[in-house]
């Protein structure tokens, strides 16, 4: 057995728990079990087990809320942006699902999240690129994300202190730079709405591809303190510019566990469509400790609605019939292997696979999407005019008692 994988007993003892509290914590979410080698036995993932030991033996005091609040945990900061339910996230107390049904923009989103009442920040047009970037901005041999990192910082050269302005100009600035954002992961002029500019870069004259974009960059744009919120709402509490944040952001999103997911759920399905037993390919990969890329997710134990609502509509899309009977085969054998349902990252990529793009489009839909969401992160953060500053509980060596005190 793989040393990361422990079975039942072993995960008791580590615990302090009977087998009966063991399963129920399985069916809280707390761990997750796989089938052992006879299949009928269920092991754990040592690491899992050993963490969720720890954060028992913090206890239920402040400290157990500072080492989880982190994690997934306690909630640390107030917002009026958004909620996460079981069926999905919700945009100022509405339905990001319902909304992606209905036929929202992101644009419609970006009004919402950012509170703009009757204001209309996108009612202008969105300009085109000052001379100084349009070289970068056009520049198709870097990678999407690093195109845009490299040259938001100097587009804030042409626009006022987006801290020092008023609501309604904040506002503005955000409109024109969710705009530009999405045409430097594209590499085009900035023109809207973002869908029409992204479907028609990757898929000239689709409009069924380029609804599908309109309800995945509705369902991507904002998802409560994540990983890239959290981190462009940092910086907003230091007064910092708008494009500092996007910019805090986008680099946030570029590891490999929060946006890197796209391109790992690309490859599951792309290793899945090549291997000669996909369901074998599947569970074998599962039995080994590996994960399944795109499926499952800590805040959707019993499935992810935003890739729910994708999952729906692409098996209404007009795609190639082949395609779309392998996906389903991928989610029927990751379901039943290992009980998880597909995420938003399985659907990014999913709608790539099925229309013959590359892993990168589906990172650049995230990113456009979730941009929103950073934006009105920043813009609540800098009226609340706090500076974000958590404290670290150390738990290293501590000093020497006797270091400072002279000896004869």
């Amino acid at each position: 057995m793989d040393s990361d994988l422990i079975p039942a007993p072993e995960a008791c003892r580590i615990l302090g728990i009977s087998p009966a509290t063991l399963y129920a914590y399985v069916s809280r979410g707390l761990l997750e079990s796989r089938p052992g080698h006879d299949h009928r036995s269920r092991v754990y993932r040592r690491q899992d087990v050993e963490r969720l030991a720890q954060r028992k033996r913090l206890g239920r005091g402040p400290a157990r809320g500072a080492a989880q609040s982190l994690d997934r945990g306690l909630p640390v900061l107030e917002t009026r942006i958004s909620l996460i339910r079981p069926d999905g996230p919700y945009y100022r107390g509405r339905s990001a699902v319902t909304a992606a049904h209905a036929g929202a923009t992101l644009e419609d989103t970006a009004r919402l999240l950012w509170d703009c009442g009757s204001q209309d920040p996108f009612a202008g047009p969105p300009g085109d690129w000052p001379a100084r970037v349009a070289p970068l901005a056009g520049d198709t041999s870097l990678p999407p994300l690093s195109r845009a990192m490299a040259a938001i910082p100097m587009l804030a050269l042409h626009v006022p202190h987006s801290f020092q302005a008023d609501q309604p100009t904040r506002r503005a600035v955000a409109a024109t730079l969710l705009r530009q954002n999405a045409a430097l992961l594209v590499a085009q002029r900035p023109a809207g709405p973002v869908h029409h500019l992204l479907g028609e870069a990757w898929r000239p004259g689709d409009e069924a591809f380029a609804n599908l974009l309109r309800a995945a960059l509705v369902l991507c744009a904002d998802h409560e303190l994540n990983v890239s919120a959290f981190a462009a709402r940092v910086v907003a509490s230091t007064g910092a510019h708008l494009h500092a944040t996007v910019c805090a952001g986008l680099a946030a999103l570029s590891g490999p566990r929060h946006g890197g997911a796209t391109a790992r759920a690309f490859a599951l399905i792309e290793d899945a469509s090549a291997s000669h037993d996909l369901e074998r390919f599947i569970a074998s990969r599962w039995q080994r400790g590996e994960d399944l890329p795109g499926f499952g997710h800590a805040l959707y134990p019993h499935g992810d609605p935003r890739a729910g609502a994708l999952l729906a509509m692409l098996r209404e899309a007009p795609v190639d019939a082949a395609k779309m009977r392998l996906l389903e085969a991928v989610i029927e054998a990751a379901a039943k292997a290992s009980g998880r349902k597909p995420n938003v990252d399985f659907l990014l990529a999913a709608i790539c696979w099925t229309h013959g793009l590359g892993p990168a489009p589906a990172l650049s839909m995230f990113a456009a999407g979730r941009l929103a969401g950073w934006l009105a992160h920043a813009l609540e953060q800098q009226s609340l005019g706090r500076l974000i500053r958590p404290r670290a509980r150390y738990t290293g060596l501590q000093p020497d008692a006797d270091a400072d005190v002279p000896h004869d």
